[in-house]
């Protein structure tokens, strides 16, 4: 078993990296407006701020960039 410096997997993220674009694309046109509908529009656009934002992380951290 081949590990990367953090101890991951290679299999473990490469899954990983191809969930993540995927995730945050359903994610966010579902959670957003429903939170919208139920509590407010302000907790719906925190909720947008905070999901695009943790969506953004999470791509760069697993993206696939040659050194």
């Amino acid at each position: 078993m081949v590990l990367n410096p953090v101890g991951v997997n290679r299999k473990a993220l490469r899954w990983i990296v191809a969930i993540t674009p995927v995730a945050g694309a359903v994610a966010f046109p579902v959670l957003v407006p429903l939170t919208m509908a139920k509590v407010g529009i302000g907790a719906g656009v925190g909720l947008a701020l905070v999901l695009s934002s943790l969506w953004f992380v999470g791509m760069l951290k697993t993206s696939e960039m040659p050194h």
